[in-house]
């Protein structure tokens, strides 16, 4: 499946969550979302849980 068409089903999801549910059902439909993708690049290995608490740049530029 192509980006296009998954970010397409999330556009949908979250427009539907907006239209029935509101404002919170929308920031809820999209913050778990967004978990969800992580947990997926978690599990598929293209994501590691210490890439969020490493802190980027500065260890590289003082070796």
């Amino acid at each position: 499946m192509s980006m296009a068409v998954i970010g397409l089903i999330a556009g949908m999801a979250l427009g539907f969550a907006g239209y029935f549910g509101g404002f919170g059902a929308f920031l809820l439909v999209a913050a778990l979302g967004a978990v969800g993708f992580v947990f997926g690049r978690l599990l598929e290995g293209d994501l590691e849980l210490g890439d969020f608490f490493r802190p980027r740049g500065r260890d590289e530029r003082r070796r």
